[in-house]
């Protein structure tokens, strides 16, 4: 599911921003900076706008940042200078950190209101983290481990959903995306463990 969903998003939005991507690599825009700007400002959106509940702005922002993800891999492709392992290192780090701002941002706003969802976000948050922990653990021993439930773009999309929704006052809805994004997540830990043993048995 997770390879599907990423496919089916990213061949149209790479459509699309092609032709920025030629643009900017025209100015000399490293695909190295579009990808620290981006963290920045989806990081920079999270904590300015979640914390605090304004679930509508942050959704806006955040989406639309999340777009240099696919900005800076096509300005790599395309430029003379291609993809290297410094690049796909920086990119995979900051990843993780607007993750992170994302979710704990999510986190911040329901401590704040002692919400019995906390718990519930931690494991979220946790769970998460487990998914990209054992791919690259795999990928250090040399076994590849892409694939399960929920992969990265699953997991923001469902938080975003659930925020975005969450804005519109819609009853529920926020706790219901919290509860699936913990428990997708969980269920993908289990899918990479299983990739995993199923390649090294």
């Amino acid at each position: 599911m997770g390879t599907m969903l990423q496919a089916s998003l990213r061949a149209p939005v790479t459509k699309v921003i092609t032709p920025l991507a030629r643009g900017l690599i025209k100015m000399r825009v490293s695909a190295n900076l579009v990808s620290v700007f981006g963290a920045l400002a989806t990081s920079s959106a999270a904590l300015l706008f979640f914390p605090s509940g304004r679930f509508g702005f942050g959704t806006f922002f955040i989406t639309l940042f999340v777009l240099f993800d696919l900005l800076d891999g096509t300005i790599a492709r395309l430029s003379s200078k291609g993809a290297n392992r410094f690049g796909a290192l920086l990119d995979s780090t900051l990843d993780r950190i607007g993750d992170a701002s994302v979710l704990g941002s999510l986190l911040w706003y329901l401590i704040r209101r002692k919400d019995s969802l906390t718990s519930v976000m931690v494991i979220a948050i946790a769970a998460g983290f487990m998914v990209s922990y054992v791919k690259a653990r795999a990928e250090a021993v040399g076994i590849e481990c892409n694939g399960g439930f929920a992969e990265r773009t699953e997991r923001l999309v469902i938080i975003l959903v659930a925020t975005g929704l969450a804005a519109l006052n819609l009853a529920y809805v926020l706790a219901i995306g919290i509860w699936l994004l913990a428990v997708a997540s969980c269920i993908t830990v289990i899918q990479r463990f299983a990739i995993v043993y199923r390649s090294g048995s």
